[in-house]
């Protein structure tokens, strides 16, 4: 298979770092920037292209991994698709272009990948599979996620890329990563409250803090506090009901449940192992970026249905529009 990414920057080294693992995938690059082509050129391996109609036509690709930043990304879908090529992209955060390349997508019969890490991630995994087996409607959940917003990318300015941008926020970045694993776990979204605010002396135009209550279609009810503030990166995610009370602070060996017959906290993943890159967050594991390659792969090849969709998606950004509002 030959795959094209698209996008060079840290998320599409990442990528080609995680195919290249794949024997059989020939992997291209392509970015507008010189300098990226050249630094993935001589570090990777690996040939570039300064346009996906170029890379198309000499290199006749299989597949796109979209990899450039969100706003751009609804024009870049369309062209790939248009190209008969099967798509992996990263978030998006809006919704642009939803509709129309959900009908393209299925009218060409080609693939159509979004990423949602989080769907991937053992804890998380974990997470739903005990939510699940409890009797949902009454489970009350506290989750807080943070990261000071110029320690995201300590090596270029927030100013610089998306998440400076209004409409692609830190705080947004936050909600559409983390709760489509929350709403796969306790259902589809019935009900929303916020407490909004900006707190910090950032140079960004938009809240850099939230306070969310949520209510769910099955009962359940959570507060979800997301920000860019907290000087200390934090996950930090509890559960509690009658049946069930379980802890995670962002790492395998954090995920705990309480056992009510011992009264002791259980390790849930003890024996996991994370795979962490220098330069990001101790929290960011780089295991679930593989596997969410891996379930695009098993769609393109074997017709699988992947965890999350464009569908599921657009339901959801539209419920952070409304946060946002």
């Amino acid at each position: 298979m030959k795959i094209i990414v698209i996008g060079l920057g840290s998320m599409g080294k990442r990528r080609i770092r995680l195919l290249s693992e794949h024997q059989n995938i020939e992997l291209f690059g392509i970015d507008s920037q010189q300098e990226r082509c050249d630094e993935v050129r001589e570090k990777l391996g690996i040939k570039c292209y300064a346009s996906i109609a170029e890379a198309v036509e000499s290199e006749h690709p299989n597949a796109a991994v979209i990899s450039t930043s969100p706003l751009s990304h609804a024009a870049i879908i369309k062209e790939c698709l248009q190209s008969n090529l099967h798509v992996f992209t990263e978030i998006n955060l809006v919704s642009d272009g939803y509709e129309e390349n959900m009908k393209l997508s299925k009218e060409k019969g080609l693939t159509l990948f979004l990423s949602s890490t989080f769907l991937y991630q053992t804890e998380t995994l974990k997470i739903i599979e005990r939510v699940k087996s409890s009797n949902v409607s009454k489970l009350n959940y506290i989750y807080h996620v943070g990261q000071y917003l110029p320690d995201w990318h300590p090596w270029e300015s927030y100013n610089n890329y998306f998440i400076g941008n209004p409409r692609t926020n830190g705080c947004r970045e936050i909600l559409t990563i983390d709760l489509p694993w929350i709403v796969t776990a306790f259902g589809d979204i019935k009900n929303v409250q916020v407490l909004k605010s900006k707190n910090t002396d950032l140079n960004i135009d938009y809240n850099d803090n939230y306070l969310i209550m949520l209510e769910h279609e099955t009962g359940a009810k959570g507060v979800f506090a997301a920000d860019v503030v907290a000087r200390k990166a934090v996950r930090h995610f509890e559960v509690y009901g009658e049946n069930l009370n379980l802890v995670w602070d962002g790492t395998p060996e954090t995920l705990v449940e309480y056992n009510v017959e011992s009264q002791k906290d259980v390790l849930l993943l003890a024996d996991t192992a994370i795979e962490h890159i220098e330069g990001y967050s101790n929290l960011i594991d780089e295991n679930p970026y593989r596997d969410e390659l891996n379930a695009f792969l098993a769609s393109v090849n074997e017709n699988k249905r992947p965890m999350w969709d464009f569908e599921k998606d657009l339901t959801l950004l539209r419920v952070i529009d409304s946060i946002e509002a």
